[in-house]
């Protein structure tokens, strides 16, 4: 569903990715997880198609994102780090104005939004001004844009950066929901984020991929917890050990 291969993206002298490559299977949801400055979020943005590689192929669902960028946004819904939210609009007249943003056809309008509304929580909120929202309320907002048009895949980048444990978990459950309707790629340099919601893991650092495979395959390593994996891969890499 999701193909990446030899991906690298520089700014000018600056490599921010370099030839990386991964795959996530149909319906899976897959941690990409990093500490920051690692990649990630370079990485969403070229398969949300929001931003070009300089070199390297990436598909979605099939469709290059660059030779068929129509096809590929039709079949994605992105959360970018700070959601793109109208402050000034109300939630369910934002996610309207998406809906029809994003080709939805008239007739099924008020029934996607309607949809999300009930799937993110906001039913409550869906007369709301979005500026006078809480930030987990926020996200859930931004999520729901994601979602509006029933994508096959969902890209969420750091979905639950700066909210309060209870909103962590909410949206963690939310997430875990989407699986098998949806193929998600969440980015998080928190681990416990991969752990508890992810089937797949891609632990990425310096722009390299340094492992990809089930959480299974993560776990697996003589018993090791993810956290001792992911120290471990990070720490090797730093020493030069890593082959990337």
């Amino acid at each position: 569903m999701i193909e990446l291969s030899k991906i690298t993206k520089k700014y000018g002298e600056f490599t921010a990715v370099s030839e990386i490559s991964f795959s996530v299977p149909k319906g899976a949801v897959a941690g990409l997880l990093g500490p920051n400055g690692a990649g990630k979020s370079t990485t969403m943005k070229i398969l949300s198609g929001y931003m070009p590689a300089t070199s390297g192929e990436a598909k979605v669902a099939g469709f290059d994102v660059v030779d068929d960028a129509f096809e590929v946004k039709k079949r994605v819904g992105y959360l970018p780090e700070e959601p793109p939210l109208y402050q000034d609009m109300r939630v369910e007249e934002y996610l309207k104005h998406v809906a029809a943003l994003k080709q939805v056809s008239s007739g099924k309008v008020q029934e996607r939004v309607d949809y999300v509304l009930d799937k993110c929580g906001l039913e409550p909120r869906r007369r709301q001004v979005i500026s006078t929202l809480s930030k987990g309320f926020k996200q859930r907002v931004g999520i729901a844009q994601a979602l509006v048009h029933d994508p096959e895949v969902v890209i969420l980048d750091e979905p639950t950066v700066g909210l309060d444990p209870i909103q962590i978990r909410e949206i963690r459950e939310l997430i875990k929901e989407l699986a098998g309707n949806h193929t998600v790629i969440l980015s998080t340099h928190i681990l416990p984020e991969v752990t508890m919601t992810c089937s797949h893991a891609i632990v990425i650092n310096n722009g390299h991929v340094l492992q990809s495979g089930t959480m299974d395959s993560f776990l697996s390593e003589s018993g090791s917890s993810l956290e001792e994996v992911y120290i471990k891969l990070i720490s090797s890499e730093h020493k030069g050990e890593v082959n990337v």
